[in-house]
């Protein structure tokens, strides 16, 4: 008599949404903030050199032919008015990380203040600082940031503070909730029982345990100054006329496109996107490390 022995089916291949699912988590965690890391410190070493170097003056005109194609005289070509591609793009990224980094940090400084005077105090406080909030968030980002462009004037000082101003809001709303979370909890009572001043508990306990989502949204942060200010320089606003800054290098490329002229946006354009796409894998990787839960 023969006996027949029942094979094992043979496992599924898992379907095509999660094969992209997994890739796509190779570039989160560690090797996403490697990689991020890797990007923000090359722009960063291009914009210190800037401060010494550039290949040509970036705020010279007619240093070589108009909407001369990239050669060994000039890398990354020459615009409309023969200026240096090159070095107008290594000004830029000087005067773009400027505005990003002091811009990031206000709103941050600003913003978790704030949020932790309205998660502790509550009441009265919470409900005038929300309010006031809710005003200013009640117009869409771009046009708020438009109309006090308009109100203060360009400059780099008005720009760090417009985009400091706008970019507050989600820094108060995360330090708000996770203190008004925790202030009960055993340690902030306990530092209540021992005398500790509200002041002291709100900012020297409190702050320091709900400071975790505040780290991750930094870097979505920046990214989202970067595009912010490229698109108010695209607009003409922001930054005196002249400035090399990406995004009126885009505008000032934009009409060439169509005749093959493509260098004079592509290469800023790129910038925008490639510090953009760091700082946000280093968000997204800052995020499972700051909540394992994430990553299971």
């Amino acid at each position: 008599m023969t006996t027949t022995v029942a094979q094992a089916p043979a496992p599924a291949a898992p379907p095509a949404r999660a094969r992209r699912r997994a890739r796509f988590a190779r570039f989160s965690g560690p090797l996403g903030v490697r990689i991020g890391l890797a990007i923000v410190a090359a722009y960063l070493l291009v914009a210190v050199l800037s401060w010494f170097w550039t290949p040509y003056d970036p705020l010279a005109l007619a240093v070589g032919d108009p909407y001369g194609a990239p050669s060994a005289a000039h890398w990354l070509g020459t615009d409309r008015l023969g200026a240096d591609v090159l070095s107008r793009l290594m000004a830029a990224t000087r005067v773009n990380l400027v505005v990003m980094l002091f811009a990031v940090a206000t709103g941050l400084a600003v913003g978790t203040a704030l949020g932790t005077l309205a998660g502790y105090f509550g009441g009265v406080t919470d409900t005038v600082i929300m309010r006031i909030l809710e005003v200013f968030q009640a117009f869409p980002t771009l046009l708020l940031a438009m109309l006090v462009v308009q109100a203060v004037g360009p400059g780099t000082v008005n720009l760090i503070l417009i985009m400091a101003f706008v970019g507050m809001p989600p820094y108060l709303r995360l330090v708000r909730a996770e203190v008004m979370s925790r202030r009960s909890w055993q340690f902030a009572e306990a530092a209540r029982m021992v005398g500790a001043r509200p002041m002291r508990v709100a900012f020297g306990h409190l702050l320091p345990n709900s400071i975790g989502p505040v780290l991750a949204y930094i870097a979505v942060n920046a990214a989202w100054v970067s595009l912010l200010t490229a698109a108010l320089g695209f607009l003409g606003l922001g930054l005196p006329p002249g400035t090399p800054e990406w995004g009126s290098m885009v505008a000032r490329g934009q009409d060439a496109i169509m005749t093959g002229q493509w260098w004079v946006s592509f290469f800023p354009g790129l910038a925008i996107v490639g510090i953009a796409g760091a700082c946000y894998l280093l968000g997204d990787g800052l995020a499972d490390f700051l909540d394992p839960r994430r990553s299971s």
